[in-house]
């Protein structure tokens, strides 16, 4: 059974920062704002001292524009930091369950399928164009530094085509032994046809191809479907995480024992 510590780092490992700093053994990443996992503190290893680094991140965070966040599952450090940020004005955002499976396991499971799916090992312009219409945020200044952390890590890239063009597009992120699942996105018009399945097929199938045995994801907890679906398939939780997120502007942001006093 793979731990929460070796889980948090095949996250970072499939959904890379373009950059990173430790601060007090924290583990800071800083993407230009480019979704939370990529701007978010890994709290990997307890600091000396929680309430200075906490001070220290935030004002880390605040100098790039950013606002403070949290990555907390089973593995953060130290023990009770939640309620600590949640003590100093941190909301909680997205709780997210992780999921892992054997490859052959979902391979058996997942129905045969007509789909013309083509893998690359990179994402060209019309992948990304239907993964950024679907599940996009931002500008093009946001899609290119997506792109950067798409392709910072090795990657499998599939798309399953329709009569009307491409109908959905997959992502996995190979790290070690693992692949990660990211960025499946079927175009509205197209859903329920089977798309997703036969993508995330064409995926597997190529990574098992490749030597790969293990592959994890993450889903929304309030996803019920999508949990619904990965779990038919073989996919059972092995951990889950959510995130604590400063919005507050820094001048009102109190030290931890005044906001419990």
């Amino acid at each position: 059974m793979i731990s929460a510590v070796e889980l948090d780092e095949l996250m970072r490992g499939g959904w890379p920062a373009t950059r990173e700093t430790t601060v007090d053994g924290w583990l800071a990443r800083l993407s230009g704002g480019v979704t939370r996992r990529a701007n978010s503190v890994l709290p990997c290893h307890a600091p000396s001292d929680a309430e200075r680094t906490l001070t220290r991140v935030e004002e880390l965070y605040r100098g790039h524009g950013l606002p403070p966040v949290f990555q907390l599952g089973p593995a953060a450090q130290p023990s009770g930091l939640d309620s600590v940020l949640a003590r100093r004005g941190y909301e909680l955002r997205t709780p997210t369950i992780v999921q892992i499976a054997t490859i052959e396991d979902v391979l058996h499971r997942l129905p045969d399928s007509e789909a013309d799916v083509r893998v690359r090992r990179r994402p060209d312009t019309t992948w990304m164009d239907l993964w950024w219409e679907v599940d996009g945020r931002g500008g093009p200044d946001s899609r290119e530094l997506s792109h950067d952390i798409l392709t910072g890590v090795p990657g499998l890239y599939a798309r399953s085509h329709h009569r009307d063009g491409i109908a959905a597009v997959g992502r996995l992120a190979l790290v070690d032994s693992w692949v990660g699942v990211y960025c499946m996105a079927v175009r509205p018009d197209a859903r329920r046809r089977g798309h997703a399945q036969a993508v995330l097929r064409g995926l597997l199938e190529r990574a098992a191809e490749h030597g790969s045995k293990h592959t994890w994801l993450q889903v929304t907890a309030d996803n019920h479907a999508a949990r619904t679906l990965y779990e038919r398939v073989g996919f059972a939780p092995a951990a889950n995480y959510h995130y604590r997120e400063l919005t507050k502007p820094a001048g009102e942001t109190l030290p931890t024992e005044t906001r419990a006093a």
